[in-house]
C-alpha cells in the first residue's frame, strides 16, 4: 500500500506497512525531501462550488525529517472543479526506521487549514459552527481543557439567546450576571433546550463542563470527555430529540442517572 492511501484516510491512527517512500536513506532532522507516494484525495465541502468536492494534491509532498522515526509532511490540495486550495499536515510515526523498504507507519497528528474555503463533510453547520471547528481542532490537536473551553461557549450563547428572545431577566439589579443555573432553569422552564431526564438537573452539564476547564479533570480525562459532552451541547444546539444517543452520551460520561432505560426506550424528553 501506498504512504498516499494512508494520508488519504486521515485521522485514522491504525498502523499500516507502506511502501518505502525515502529510497533507504534516513531523512536527517531539519531535512526536506520531496517525494512520490501517489495523491492525496480528500473530500470536503467545498464553499465556492457549495456542494462536497474531492481536494487532491499533487505528485509529489513535501517530507521533513524529524529522526529515525518520524517525519511530517505538508501537502496543498486543489478542488478539482474550481482549484480552491487548502493545506494539510500530518505527524507520521513509525514503530522501526521509517526509511526501511516497507515500514510501519500510523498518524500520531493531523491538523487541516481550510482557511474559509472548504468545511469537512460532517461538520456542524449553523450559528455555533465556528465554535465547534475550533472545539474539533482543540480536541485533535491534544488540547483537553482548550476544547471544552468552546463547548462551554456554545452552551453559554444558546442558554443566554434563549433568555433574551424570551425576556427572561439575566442581570441582577447592581448589573452583575445572575447565576448560570438560574438563568438556565428559567429558560428550561419557558422552552425546553435541553431533554428533562438526560440528568438529574439541567446545571449538570455545565457543571461537568466547568470541572474540566477549572482543572478537576485530567487533560487526558479531558479529552476522554470531549466527545459525549459535544454530543450533549450539539444537542442542545439543535434540540436532537435522539434519546438513545443521549444516553450513550451520559453513560460515557459516568453521571448518576435514574431510570436511564426509559431514555433509550421512550419518546421525546
Amino acid at each position: 500500500m501506498r504512504l498516499s492511501k494512508l494520508l488519504s484516510d486521515a485521522p485514522a491512527a491504525a498502523t499500516m506497512q507502506v511502501d518505502g517512500f525515502l529510497d533507504g536513506r534516513a531523512l536527517k532532522w531539519g531535512k526536506h525531501k520531496r517525494i512520490k507516494v501517489g495523491k492525496v484525495l480528500r473530500n470536503f465541502h467545498c464553499r465556492t462550488c457549495d456542494t462536497q468536492r474531492t481536494f487532491v494534491s499533487g505528485d509529489e509532498l513535501s517530507c521533513l525529517g524529524l529522526g529515525d522515526n518520524q517525519i511530517s509532511i505538508d501537502a496543498t490540495l486543489q478542488c478539482i472543479e474550481c482549484q480552491s486550495s487548502v493545506e494539510i499536515w500530518f505527524l507520521i510515526g513509525s514503530n522501526g526506521d521509517i526509511s526501511g523498504v516497507a515500514p510501519e507507519v500510523r498518524i500520531e497528528r493531523y491538523t487541516e487549514n481550510l482557511r474559509d474555503r472548504a468545511d469537512r463533510i460532517d461538520s456542524h453547520r449553523g450559528p455555533f459552527s465556528d465554535l465547534v471547528k475550533r472545539a474539533q481542532l482543540a480536541y485533535e490537536n491534544q488540547l483537553g481543557a482548550g476544547s471544552i473551553v468552546y463547548l462551554r461557549k456554545i452552551f453559554e450563547l444558546v442558554t443566554f439567546g434563549v433568555a433574551e428572545i424570551a425576556e427572561i431577566e439575566t442581570k441582577k439589579n447592581n448589573g452583575n450576571n445572575q447565576p448560570f443555573a438560574l438563568v438556565l432553569q428559567q429558560v428550561n422552564e419557558v422552552r425546553n433546550i435541553i431533554p428533562r431526564r438526560f440528568s438529574s438537573d439541567g446545571y449538570q452539564l455545565f457543571r461537568e463542563l466547568s470541572n474540566i476547564i477549572h482543572g478537576e479533570s485530567s487533560e487526558e480525562e479531558a479529552l476522554q470527555k470531549y466527545k459525549p459532552c459535544l454530543q450533549l451541547v450539539l444537542g442542545v444546539v439543535d434540540e436532537v430529540s435522539r434519546d438513545n444517543e443521549y444516553a450513550r452520551a451520559i453513560e460515557e460520561l459516568g453521571w448518576n442517572v435514574e431510570n436511564i432505560s426509559e431514555i433509550t426506550g421512550g419518546g421525546v424528553a
